[in-house]
């Protein structure tokens, strides 16, 4: 027989109840430092350049675009190393990403196509293991035409329109009014469901991307563009992720 416990009834002028509680667990992720350097010689710094007020500068943003593409994607599909994580000598010290972070709400797919009716299961899997709300998700150019269509068969054009539009930017259901945000990163099987609250990418300490100077040793200007970032991923059942989709 199964019972239901719909809530607690106390007795009128009864003593307080047993204290009740959750063990809380400490989570940890590792930081990872970004880095490419830069030189640059006299003579280009001299050299008046066309669009370019200044070869060191342009220089600079051109690595941080690099930089910050290589973080995405670390943010995304990052995997620490199974022995030494926290690096050594040897062994490069790197983030864990979302991908590998969730491990309750993966729902697998089978290899079938996106359809609205997956995407909702997925999503009121999540709702029901957790009281957070998913917001956002993110997914490649294919899934993303996927959800695109969802709205092909209710579409409809007057005559006097002159633009065809195919987009989703929002998608509202039962379970959570969420932007669609489109990342080459995610695998092209998956669709990842998260919860913005409860999701964030931060700095070390004072070590926030920034240009290095270092010691030149001939005509030139040399230093790096450095940074040390992790992933910090609260509540892993509160996000989920659909894998296993058709890529075709």
């Amino acid at each position: 027989m199964l019972i239901h416990i719909l809530g607690n009834a106390a007795l009128e002028g009864d003593d307080r109840p047993a204290t009740r509680f959750t063990n809380r667990t400490r989570q940890r992720n590792y930081t990872q430092i970004f880095t490419a350097g830069i030189e640059v010689s006299g003579s280009q710094l001299a050299a008046s350049q066309v669009a370019v007020a200044d070869e060191l500068d342009y220089q600079k943003s051109e690595r941080l675009r690099e930089l910050l593409r290589d973080l995405e994607n670390c943010v995304i599909n990052g995997v620490s190393a199974a022995s030494n994580p926290q690096g050594n000598a040897n062994t490069r010290r790197s983030m864990k990403g979302i991908v590998p972070f969730v491990s309750t709400n993966r729902v697998d797919a089978s290899s079938a196509a996106l359809t609205e009716a997956i995407l909702n299961n997925a999503m009121r899997d999540i709702w029901s293991q957790s009281a957070g709300t998913i917001d956002t998700i993110v997914v490649n150019g294919l899934q993303k035409r996927k959800i695109n269509s969802f709205l092909t068969a209710a579409r409809g054009f007057g005559p006097g329109d002159e633009r065809y539009k195919d987009l989703v930017s929002v998608y509202e259901s039962d379970f959570g009014v969420c932007r669609v945000i489109l990342s080459r990163w995610v695998p092209n099987d998956t669709v990842l469901l998260l919860d913005s609250s409860r999701v964030d990418v931060l700095p070390l300490a004072g070590r926030h991307f920034q240009f290095k100077k270092l010691a030149s040793t001939g005509d030139s200007e040399v230093g790096q563009v450095i940074g040390e970032y992790t992933l910090e991923m609260r509540n892993e059942n509160a996000h989920g992720l659909i894998h296993g989709l058709s890529t075709s």
